[in-house]
């Protein structure tokens, strides 16, 4: 297969509209399923529903017959025959996995989650005690106290990839910052294939982790199970993680039965290069979100001659990548080289993209960076790239994607906390704000609210002689 990236000029073309559909179609909008997917879905379900018929469907039937609906979808969707004993990883698999794993990968894995929980852990915030004194209509003194409480979520769910590769990366990217919050319950889905639910080396990180609870089961189905609660598997009140458009679409659908952290589509990638960047580095950025496929790969330079060497240096790699034809499909279908006229263009394509790394790959970073608003993920500088966000770094790589920039954030430890207010009055502050408070019942004309407040200062008797 030959590399047909788009390859274009904002002088010839509207750079923006070639912007603005390929996030249409990376959104959960677009509907990116293969032709095979389409034809599984004939196969299945015996016409030809669009995902969010088929997502609509798999939870409806989840919600109403449980676990027997979730053991069929799994070897319906997945062809793999499981019961209420094998869909969860025993405790005698994971020492098993443990045992046989690589020892430098387990240390990788402590190294990794020691830097995701020190930056978490900077991230959390103090509970906030107000005290506020007032003088009562009396005269007398009173205090309102006044605090905001944090608390972490009791059971979350995550969703970890199997599909086409085994991600321990993103077991740790959501169940660290979560554990940082104080989580205790965490339950874990995985697809029950070679790269997922048996896979030994996410089963090993799992148990150096303390992750206990992990099912094999994925899809939409795995995140009907944990919105609803299935035998042996019990609601939670949050769901994390990537996945695909129907992962995505089911997220969407639960959403109000639990909480969600996104509505994720493919991965994505927009690289802001200038005449200092070396055209190796930017066409090894661009493969690597593309080798996700799909995954969405732009570059925006003012230096004409980097296109020209991007794409020859994309040519020499996708030949040397076990993934290169996956990643060379991507290229053609979501990948973009554009030409711009200078910086501030460059800049303004890549805030109308709202990507969810931004590689900012110039002499002077900074001077780029003051001026973006919506990116999930900054990486500055030649010698940062987006691999090590995914992996290393700290912050979680469970980011925003297809525009959702703009308004979303990457997933953190402060995700997993729920916030309550704490008031407090005594009766010499309430007499003090009861005039104000009361005024404002009126105005709304909801008379009971202000009566809630005066009942209180009103010292006459009832008709029994109490007060």
């Amino acid at each position: 297969m030959t590399l047909e990236i788009t390859t274009c000029n904002t002088r010839d073309e509207e750079a923006g509209a070639l912007i603005d559909r390929l996030r249409e179609r990376l959104s959960p909008r677009g509907d990116i399923v293969s032709e095979a997917g389409r034809a599984r879905t004939m196969e299945l379900f015996g016409e030809p529903l669009s995902p969010q018929q088929v997502v609509d469907r798999i939870c409806h039937d989840i919600a109403s017959n449980g676990l027997e609906a979730l053991l069929d979808y799994t070897r319906r969707l997945d062809g793999t025959d499981l019961d209420a004993g094998t869909l969860r990883v025993t405790a005698d698999e994971f020492q098993e996995a443990h045992r046989s794993a690589n020892p430098e990968f387990l240390a990788t894995i402590r190294r990794i989650r020691d830097n995701i929980a020190e930056f978490q852990s900077s991230l959390l915030p103090a509970n906030v005690t107000v005290s506020r004194q007032r003088t009562g209509g009396a005269g007398e003194g009173g205090t309102v106290e006044l605090q905001q409480r944090f608390r972490p979520l009791r059971r979350i769910g995550v969703c970890v990839p199997g599909g086409a590769a085994a991600y321990p990366s993103t077991l740790l990217m959501t169940t660290v910052p979560a554990r940082t919050a104080g989580v205790e319950q965490i339950a874990v889905v995985v697809p029950p294939t070679d790269f997922g639910g048996y896979n030994t080396d996410l089963l090993a990180a799992c148990h150096e982790l303390g992750i206990d609870e992990v099912y094999r089961v994925g899809g939409a189905q795995a995140v009907a199970a944990l919105a609803y609660g299935v035998e042996g598997i019990s609601p939670v009140d949050k769901i994390v993680g990537p996945g695909n458009l129907f992962v995505a679409l089911a997220k969407q659908r639960v959403f109000g039965e639990v909480d969600i952290d996104s509505i994720a589509g493919p991965s994505e990638v927009v690289v802001i290069a200038d005449e200092t960047a070396d055209p190796r580095f930017l066409a090894s950025d661009l493969i690597s979100q593309a080798e996700h496929s799909p995954g969405a790969s732009v570059l925006l330079t003012w230096h004409e001659p980097l296109i020209a060497g991007v794409h020859e240096a994309l040519e020499r790699q996708l030949e040397q990548l076990p993934r290169g034809d996956l990643a060379r499909q991507s290229l053609n279908q979501f990948g973009a080289l554009i030409g711009v006229a200078d910086r501030d263009e460059a800049i303004e394509l890549a805030e109308r993209m709202a990507p969810e790394h931004l590689h900012i790959s110039t002499a002077d970073p900074d001077t780029v960076l003051s001026r973006v608003q919506n990116a999930g993920a900054i990486f500055m500088g030649h010698f940062t790239p987006v691999a090590l966000g995914d992996y290393i770094a700290g912050p979680s790589h469970v980011l925003p994607t297809g525009g959702t920039a703009r308004f979303a954030n990457g997933l953190s430890a402060n995700d997993f906390l729920k916030q309550s207010s704490v008031i407090r009055y005594d009766r010499q502050s309430l007499a003090a704000d009861a005039e104000d408070a009361c005024r404002m019942a009126e105005v709304e004309g909801l008379t009971a609210h202000a009566a809630s407040i005066r009942i209180r200062l009103d010292d006459t008797p009832d008709t029994d002689g109490s007060v």
